[in-house]
């Protein structure tokens, strides 16, 4: 089914197709620029790091409903192994199997294409099988530092979890950022908590999963006018699922890499990072969180820290 007029209309709106120039790969992390990374230093007082990404693991948050995306499978290929000979120094390695997007992770844009464009208006068969994504892989966002604000929206609502069927709105992120007493502004990584994690965290992955609050197709545009360089989320699926309207599947996910070129992330944990801004009052933070550089991936692993 095609695209509806009202998401063509949006895509519209917030496209930067062009605007850092027709070659580019990285989109709106043009926006971390030297200036924004040093005023994201300054926000840093106790030096305290709390840890965002989620362990990873073979019963990790992937339930097998999206083909391929399976969660981390571990094997050791060396045990205590003498490589020059008895009573010498020994090593042990493992290997692992994993989707790129199994846990806490990045999508880069080549993730997502709609209407045969990929960001920048490349087409979407430069994803290929055998080199994955010749255009805008994951290993061309070689840092991503910045000041990251947690727009709690479940706190701003007064709950622990904000129910499945949420969509998260703009009015919900101001209502956030007022509670964070700061404003989201150009470069930052913008974190949004709806509590969802906290299904996951109890043991209940399918209940994570599905349904799940997220972001609205209102959001995009909100974001755009900030000039936010990334966000994430601690869902499974970002957007909320299902979708607000039955012909806009994954609109959110088109909108932010296809038009705005803006990284987007999933399963984050926020559960201590929402506490820890609560008990000083703060809300922004130095953000680490640089992929992994897969080459050609069209995603990445990621264990963000956030310091206070």
């Amino acid at each position: 089914m095609p695209l509806p007029e009202r998401f063509h209309d949006i895509a519209k709106r917030v496209n930067n197709w062009g605007r850092w120039g027709a070659a580019d790969e990285i989109g709106t992390l043009n926006l971390i620029t030297d200036e924004v990374v040093r005023e994201a230093v300054g926000t840093v007082r106790s030096g305290r790091r709390v840890p965002l990404a989620l362990p990873l693991k073979q019963d990790g948050v992937q339930t097998g409903a999206i083909p391929g995306r399976m969660n981390p499978l571990r094997a050791m290929v060396a045990v205590n192994w003498q490589m020059f000979g008895p009573d010498t120094v020994a090593t042990s390695d493992d290997v692992v199997t994993m989707g790129l997007q199994a846990a806490t992770h990045w999508d880069g844009l080549g993730h997502v294409s709609h209407s045969g464009r990929l960001y920048n208006g490349r087409p979407a068969t430069t994803v290929t099988a055998h080199t994955g994504a010749e255009f805008g892989g994951i290993e061309k966002i070689t840092s991503l530092v910045s000041r990251g604000v947690l727009l709690d929206v479940a706190r701003a609502h007064g709950v622990e979890r904000l129910p499945g069927d949420h969509a998260v709105v703009p009015e919900d992120l101001e209502a956030a950022e007022e509670l964070a007493g700061t404003t989201v502004r150009s470069g930052d990584i913008v974190v949004v908590r709806t509590g969802q994690m906290r299904l996951y965290l109890t043991g209940d992955r399918h209940a994570y999963a599905y349904p799940s609050p997220g972001l609205s197709i209102r959001t995009p545009e909100w974001f755009h006018a900030r000039d936010v360089a990334a966000v994430a989320s601690d869902t499974l699926t970002f957007e909320i699922f299902p979708p607000e309207f039955e012909d806009l599947w994954l609109a959110v996910h088109a909108l932010h890499l296809v038009e705005m070129g803006m990284p987007q992330g999933q399963n984050w944990n926020l559960e201590e990072l929402s506490t820890a801004c609560a008990e000083d009052g703060r809300y922004a933070f130095l953000l680490n969180a640089t992929p992994e550089p897969f080459v050609g991936g069209v995603g990445s692993p990621v264990a963000p820290v956030a310091i206070k």
